[in-house]
């Protein structure tokens, strides 16, 4: 083990650099929206769900919750299906380490080119895709319990509490959602590690700057035309 960490010391360096800048980019959003929630685009989405909830079960309008939850459910299960067949195609790739490793690191002018390290590269893509599976078929399930108790008449003492539940079950499957895009996002870098560490950390420094364009709440019209 220690030999391998040694071999491949820029690789794993370049690995943990770019996890530290996902989560620094992860606190810095957490801290944001904390202190203004207004410039968030998820903070403005769990106000929307919660007055989308309320309006849906206050007024009866019952098709409307099946076909957005349907929507939603679909959206879902089409993702964890595709994560699926990404798995199967990366367990494809890794029977093929010996004659493929070299290929992808035809431009790596850092990290080492070994088996043992494609054969890791696809082992962290394989769990990455995993949660990505698990995120979104949680998604589904929350989707699918919801479509119930939006459905549920409301009783005049409980309806405050039975509208927040709602709410809390629509957050909560909007943020295994979360989850599961974050980590298909995160597949671009990992892939392009694949080719060597500087791409890893080219590929991370871009994502977080699409990711901080896409949790920015728009400001004005520009922002919204843009």
């Amino acid at each position: 083990m220690s030999d391998f960490i040694a071999t491949h010391a820029i690789d794993l360096f370049s690995f943990v650099l770019s996890v530290a800048a996902i989560f620094v980019y992860q606190v810095y959003l957490r801290w944001r929206t904390h202190r203004d929630p207004a410039s968030s685009a998820q903070d403005i989405m769990l106000v929307a769900r919660e007055a989308w909830v309320d309006s849906v079960m206050r007024e009866r309008r019952d098709i409307l919750a099946v076909q957005t939850l349907r929507n939603s459910t679909m959206a879902a299960s089409f993702m964890a299906s595709t994560a699926i067949l990404l798995i199967i195609g990366v367990l494809t790739l890794s029977a093929q380490g010996d004659r493929l490793s070299g290929t992808w690191h035809a431009l790596n002018f850092l990290g080492r080119v070994s088996a043992e390290m494609w054969l890791f590269k696809l082992l962290v893509i394989l769990l990455d895709l995993l949660l990505v599976f698990f995120a979104f078929s949680m998604s589904v399930r929350l989707f699918h319990h919801i479509g119930y108790l939006i459905n549920v008449p409301l009783d005049p003492p409980l309806e405050r509490t039975q509208t927040r539940h709602v709410t809390a079950q629509m957050n909560r499957a909007g943020v295994f959602y979360r989850i599961g895009m974050r980590a298909y996002y995160f597949t671009v870098p990992l892939l392009f590690w694949l080719m060597g560490p500087l791409f890893l950390l080219g590929a991370t420094v871009l994502l977080i700057f699409f990711l901080y364009h896409l949790d920015r709440a728009p400001q004005s019209d520009a922002d919204l035309l843009g």
